[in-house]
């Protein structure tokens, strides 16, 4: 079996690389959680030993791995959640519950991924607990998540957990200038990034620097005043977002189901193909307020590192000046609880607030802490 030292998604993850690495070399848990920030490599790890494990026994491994890579190996389930903020009893019922029961196809294991299983509720948990338990012996599952805080206690006690650690500023940085991103940039990306490589690449591109001048833009609001209403760019973005990823998921689906025969079981695929597409959209839309909102609170974390006398410290290094030029004239108490306030609010969204009236509040409540006349 192949050394895990190099298992794409594990090189920068020195406690993942050592417990795949034993699992792959003696006998792999049936339950393991690797957990860690998004855009560490935990889904392309998850992938690559999942390969490894349905590759073990094959006459041909090396065609098991790029099947498992193109999505395609009938032994391999992959389970994303389908609410916009929520796993659901029928995302792991049939998929993951049902599937465990059977004998694998082609390979001697069945291998089930889940994503972002800190979505589960205590029913779906419940659902999922017996096949944690007490799984055949062929069935493996890999469970994922960005917040090993809010994932069940039921669920990590039964799994081993494989941690990734945030990427190094350093190492973002590196590889964004390797990427052709200017050194300021590309350090100022990997700052705000908190360690997700993904995230900082999207930072860097053109329309990652957009939401940058826009959440810029609502922040110098809160500290200067400005426009009314200066969140709705911000809000008119996420709706851009909502239907462009609404219409992609629409399109893929549409040239899948163009494949089968006409009928009530096409209808329902059509259906089924509808509703995905408005789920893609909702977790588009989230996704540009969720990061929006968490740059918001990283604004207001710089200018407290101003405030005090930390300027070293401040992550959004290519900034402009007049963000923070009067910082050091301002409470930083209360500079660091409107950093707060835009967490609480990021929070708040997932409990399916209304974002226009949560947004509208956060505005004015960051313009009486933070504004010139607070």
């Amino acid at each position: 079996m192949s050394d895990v030292a190099v298992l794409p998604g594990t090189e920068d993850h020195p406690h993942a690389r050592m417990v795949l690495s034993t699992a792959l070399a003696d006998s792999p848990s049936h339950a393991y959680l690797f957990h860690g920030p998004a855009g560490t490599g935990k889904s392309t790890a998850a992938r690559a030993f999942a390969a490894e494990l349905l590759a073990a026994g094959s006459d041909d491994p090396e065609s098991v791995r790029r099947r498992v890579q193109n999505g395609s190996h009938p032994d391999l389930t992959w389970v994303r959640p389908t609410g916009a903020h929520v796993m659901r009893v029928e995302d792991v019922e049939g998929p993951v519950v049902g599937a465990a029961t059977r004998t694998p196809f082609e390979a001697s294991r069945r291998v089930f991924v889940l994503e972002r299983v800190d979505t589960m509720n205590d029913e779906v948990s419940n659902r999922l607990l017996k096949t944690l338990e007490e799984p055949a012996s062929f069935v493996h599952l890999i469970l994922l998540t960005e917040s090993l805080g809010r994932v069940l206690d039921t669920v990590v006690s039964r799994c081993q957990l494989v941690r990734f650690e945030p990427l190094p500023a350093a190492r973002i940085a590196s590889v964004l200038e390797s990427e052709g991103v200017s050194p300021e940039r590309a350090l100022a990306c990997a700052g705000l990034s908190l360690g997700n490589l993904t995230r900082a690449r999207f930072l860097a591109s053109p329309e990652g620097q957009e939401l940058r001048a826009e959440v810029g833009r609502f922040v110098s609001a809160a500290l200067h005043g400005g426009p009314p209403e200066p969140w709705r760019p911000l809000l008119e973005r996420a709706e851009r977002a909502r239907a462009e990823a609404e219409e992609r998921a629409a399109e893929e689906r549409a040239e899948r189901i163009e494949l089968e025969p006409k009928g009530r079981e096409r209808r329902g695929l059509e259906r089924e193909a509808e509703e995905a597409a408005k789920r893609e959209g909702r977790r588009a839309r989230t996704g540009v307020l969720d990061l929006a909102l968490t740059l918001a609170e990283l604004s207001f974390r710089d200018l407290v590192c101003v405030a005090e006398g930390a300027p070293e410290a401040v992550l959004a290094v290519d900034s402009p000046p007049d963000l923070t030029g009067d910082a050091r004239s301002r409470d930083a108490r209360r500079l660091r609880e409107a950093a707060e306030r835009c967490e609480a609010t990021r929070q708040s969204l997932e409990l399916n607030v209304t974002e226009e009236l949560a947004l509208s509040a956060l505005g004015f409540r960051l313009a009486a802490l933070a504004g010139e006349a607070a």
